[in-house]
């Protein structure tokens, strides 16, 4: 009888454990790398995963990037179920599960960031860059969704790109280097979330491109009159503070 109750127990600690969402995310990544080590010709797609990089205003940590011939793709995976709801301008997007509503940062614009780091960092143009969002787990889109926002289908859409704009070479001195930071011992979990809580904290640069904030006047809506900080690119990054 004390057996049976503990190995309840335990089940529950398990099961309780396993919907953490640090752990879901992980599993998700796991899951995502999986299918591309299985269905990606290796010697086309070098993948490196689980990828902190070091920027001008601190880090930024990306789940994948798939290094080919036919571009440099950038992946955010979300392990989530449910109904989700979002559009590329919003700040937040909203998953709705048995009833009940949970919102979660834009993950479209968290790859925005991800790009632009890689960007600097590799010094390559933008338009080498495949930005992808993966939602890994039994959910469904309930608004419209660009066609690189997927919940299925990733293999089929990475291999879409067929025209090559990198050759061997740099996909090699790419990789090479990408290697080299996913080794560098400076580039821990405790860095980049320490990174994370003072980009989010700041008042001087943008924490989503890492351009300058300026100081702007509400001219609309409820908040007409209201200063606030904004991001100086926009319209093309709209990131907002309060002041």
């Amino acid at each position: 009888m004390l057996t049976a109750i503990l190995l309840v127990v335990i089940l529950t600690a398990v099961l309780s454990f396993l919907k953490l969402p640090v752990v879901k995310g992980w599993f998700g990544e796991k899951i995502t790398s999986a299918g591309m080590w299985t269905f990606l010709d290796a010697d086309k797609y070098r993948r490196i995963d689980n990828l902190i990089v070091p920027s001008l205003n601190g880090t930024t940590q990306i789940d994948h990037v798939l290094i080919s011939a036919y571009g440099i793709f950038v992946l955010e995976t979300k392990n989530m179920k449910g109904w989700i709801f979002g559009s590329p301008e919003n700040d937040k997007w909203t998953q709705s599960i048995y009833g009940k509503k949970r919102h979660f940062q834009n993950p479209m614009k968290q790859n925005y960031r991800h790009v632009r780091c890689l960007m600097d960092y590799l010094h390559i143009e933008e338009k080498i860059f495949r930005p992808v969002v993966f939602f890994i787990g039994n959910c469904k889109f309930k608004t419209p969704m660009p066609s690189n926002v997927l919940n299925g289908g990733l293999i089929p859409y990475v291999q879409s790109f067929n025209i090559a704009c990198l050759t061997t070479q740099q996909v090699a001195d790419i990789e090479g280097r990408l290697i080299a930071l996913r080794k560098d011992r400076s580039l821990t979990k405790q860095v980049h979330l320490a990174s994370l809580r003072d980009r989010h904290e700041s008042t001087t640069t943008c924490p989503r491109c890492g351009a300058e904030l300026v100081r702007r006047v509400a001219k609309k809506g409820n908040s007409t009159g209201d200063p606030f900080l904004g991001c100086s690119t926009f319209p093309k990054c709209r990131f907002t503070r309060p002041v």
